[in-house]
């Protein structure tokens, strides 16, 4: 649902581990910490609970962004200033944004992510791909693009497998290229393995194992559908894109 709840214990642990990592941040020598909320908190009636429980922790200032800002900064965390296009599949959504001549051609949120999928559907092979081709059908018409990337866990964790990495190098993540045929087979083989399964491959970063099935049905169903050919992955993401924006990186 587009207006739910966040679970209580949810935003408690979800506070705790943000306060955790603001104590860290100060003790490491950061002089300012930013911190901004994406689909889940925004998508909720009581979004504004989380960002409270935040700041009674640790006085930090958790800003909630919108889908079209969560986009922008997505592309700008990946490209720079450069032309292009970027997916990034999240939890609770998924932006498309391609960007030409400098300017934004495309620019869209979905409330489709691997989190409200897994909720959704489980592990139900048909109902995961009729969901990933409903959110095509939003996305739908893409603008023509030469290059689209990928960002967010999803993709990272599709392509450390499909490189055979032990142990995560984003190095050797950023620029691996993944046809549709591959993300298919990837997804058709997620779906063939049990949770158990898939959380004892390398490089399975915890808590990804349950997520990351429908994370793969859903770019396999956006590749074929969009017409996508091949993604490249790319390591830099809207923290990055944060971090521009705010003017702290270039």
């Amino acid at each position: 649902a587009q207006f739910s709840r966040l679970n209580a214990a949810a935003i408690e642990r979800t506070a705790q581990a943000v306060a955790e990592f603001y104590k860290q941040a100060q003790t490491d020598g950061a002089e300012r910490v930013f911190s901004f909320a994406t689909a889940a908190a925004r998508s909720a009636e009581n979004g504004d609970e989380f960002v409270k429980r935040v700041r009674e922790l640790c006085g930090l200032s958790v800003e909630i962004i919108s889908g079209e800002q969560e986009a922008e900064i997505g592309i700008l965390g990946a490209l720079g200033q450069a032309d292009g296009g970027v997916i990034d599949v999240g939890g609770a959504s998924t932006e498309i944004v391609i960007k030409k001549d400098g300017a934004f051609a495309y620019k869209k949120s979905v409330n489709v992510g691997v989190v409200r999928l897994k909720d959704k559907c489980g592990r139900d092979k048909q109902l995961l791909i009729e969901e990933g081709k409903k959110a095509a059908m939003e996305f739908f018409p893409l603008p023509e693009i030469s290059a689209l990337y990928a960002t967010g866990g999803t993709a990272t964790t599709i392509a450390a497998q499909l490189l055979g990495l032990w142990e995560y190098d984003s190095n050797k993540i950023t620029g691996t290229q993944i046809s549709a045929k591959e993300m298919q087979g990837f997804a058709d083989k997620l779906l063939a393995m049990s949770v158990e399964e898939i959380e004892k491959m390398p490089c399975m970063p915890k808590g990804r194992a349950d997520v990351l099935t429908g994370g793969a049905v859903l770019l396999a169903a956006l590749m074929q559908e969009l017409g996508i050919q091949t993604l490249t992955v790319s390591d830099r993401d809207n923290l990055e894109g944060y971090a521009v924006k705010r003017g702290f990186m270039e």
